[in-house]
């Protein structure tokens, strides 16, 4: 199967934690790696992103920089990334900012059991790219990416998405940014949700491709095997 380049960039406490147990969002990093995150994200041809994240923190995931968004308006793009948001039964809100907020187009990719009513709603408002059943494919939802042209895919979250991510083996880089902080609790969510690996010899290898110290915490880059 042919299908983008996917990494995925997420910013976790010391004890691996992305939020508090509400789900509040915590300022892990600090502004040199918001540039880095605006760098990589102006590079992507597509930024992906579960529902819950949205539901939750109601992002934009625009390019913040005027200077990377004039760099890509000039190299024939967008100012934006493509944003893709997995949604299996289209509850993303009409008036959601990832739908409104900076130019640039946006795709919904769903099930076919999402209401119809809703998928009407949103049609006006973005690309509906239905995959799967009763819950979005992701490597068909790959698969019809590329065959848009979408070449590199950054995914932002949430832990549900990135798992499934990992459990498909669509995912070919990790980077890691471990803040100086200790969020804690059992419930609070973590960068791979989901179900989880039962067994060792499903566990994804990784090699490190990279180590920075950035403001007070550390980036660590790696390669999926």
């Amino acid at each position: 199967m042919k299908r983008p380049f996917v990494f995925v960039n997420l910013a976790m406490s010391a004890d691996g934690k992305l939020s508090t147990r509400e789900r509040r969002q915590v300022r892990i990093s600090g502004r040199t790696d918001f540039l880095r995150v605006d760098v990589i994200k102006a590079e992507s041809d597509a930024i992906m992103v579960g529902i819950g994240t949205v539901l939750a923190d109601d992002p934009s995931l625009t390019v913040k920089s005027p200077e990377l968004k004039s760099k890509r308006v000039k190299s024939g793009k967008e100012e934006n990334p493509v944003r893709v948001i997995v949604d299996s039964m289209a509850r993303l809100p009409v008036d959601a900012d990832i739908l409104h907020k900076g130019s640039g187009m946006r795709i919904v990719a769903v099930s076919r059991e999402a209401p119809a009513d809703k998928l009407a709603q949103l049609r006006p408002l973005a690309e509906i790219i239905v995959a799967g059943e009763n819950k979005v494919d992701l490597p068909e939802l790959f698969e019809q990416l590329c065959k848009m042209g979408i070449d590199s895919v950054m995914v932002e979250g949430g832990g549900q998405l990135i798992w499934s991510l990992f459990e498909k083996g669509l995912v070919d880089e990790l980077y890691t940014y471990i803040g100086n902080l200790v969020i804690g609790g059992q419930d609070a969510p973590t960068p791979a949700d989901g179900n989880g690996f039962v067994s060792e010899k499903d566990f994804p290898g990784l090699e490190l491709i990279g180590m920075d110290k950035i403001d007070e915490g550390v980036l660590l880059r790696w390669k999926v095997l």
